[in-house]
C-alpha cells in the first residue's frame, strides 16, 4: 500500500509520517511538499492522499475524483462534505486512534454501535435561509448588511450565522468560506 502525504508544513509530514510508519508497517509512505510535486503521479499510485486543507481547498478537482482515498489534515473538528478529516490538532494518543479508525473504516469495519467512524461525517445540511446567509458572509458582508439584503432582522441574521457556526464546527468565518467554496456555493 502507497500512501501520500501532501503538506508543506515539514514538522507535521515528519510527524504524521513516523505515525503511519508504526501503525501501518507496511505502507511505503511518500512525503510532498506540494501539490506540483504529485500532480504528474497517476491518481490510482496511492492508496491514500493526506493532504492539509490549504493544498486540498486549492486543488479540489483533483482530490475530489477521489474523496475515498482523501484525507484532510484539519484544525480542529472541521469538516468537508463526503471527505474524510484528520485533526491533527490533538494528542499523539488520539491521533493514532483516528488514523486506525479512518483506516478500519476505508476497509468495512464499523464503529461499536455498528455505525460509521464520527470522523467520516455525512454531509452537513445547510437551510436554504442558512445558505444564502453563508453565501453573503463569504462576500464580505456584515451582520447589517446581510439582514438589510435579506429583509430580515439583525438578530435573525446573527442567529442564522450563529447556527452555520455550529452546524459546520467552524470556528472561524474562514471555516465557512472554505465550506462554501468546497461545496460550490460561491467560488474563489
Amino acid at each position: 500500500m502507497k500512501i501520500a502525504i501532501i503538506n508543506d508544513n515539514v514538522l507535521t509530514s515528519i510527524g504524521l509520517q513516523q505515525l503511519l510508519q508504526d501503525i501501518l508497517p507496511v505502507a511505503e509512505i511518500d512525503v510532498y511538499g506540494s501539490f506540483h510535486a504529485i500532480d504528474e503521479t497517476p491518481p490510482d499510485m496511492y492508496a491514500h492522499f493526506f493532504v492539509s486543507s490549504r493544498i486540498f481547498f486549492e486543488h479540489a478537482p483533483f482530490f475530489r475524483q477521489s474523496p475515498r482515498k482523501t484525507i484532510v489534515l484539519v484544525s480542529g473538528d472541521m469538516c468537508i462534505t463526503d471527505i474524510r478529516t484528520l485533526n491533527v490538532c490533538q494528542s499523539e494518543e488520539c491521533i493514532v486512534k483516528d488514523i486506525i479508525r479512518l483506516h478500519s473504516h476505508g476497509h468495512g469495519a464499523k464503529s461499536a454501535e455498528g455505525t460509521p467512524h464520527p470522523l467520516v461525517q455525512p454531509s452537513v445540511a445547510l437551510s436554504p435561509r442558512e445558505t444564502e446567509v453563508a453565501i453573503l458572509l463569504c462576500k464580505g458582508l456584515r451582520n447589517k448588511e446581510v439582514a438589510d439584503a435579506l429583509c430580515i432582522s439583525v438578530t435573525t441574521a446573527i442567529s442564522h450565522r450563529k447556527s452555520i457556526m455550529e452546524k459546520l464546527h467552524a470556528r472561524t468565518l474562514a471555516d465557512v468560506m472554505m465550506y462554501a467554496v468546497m461545496n460550490g456555493l460561491v467560488s474563489i
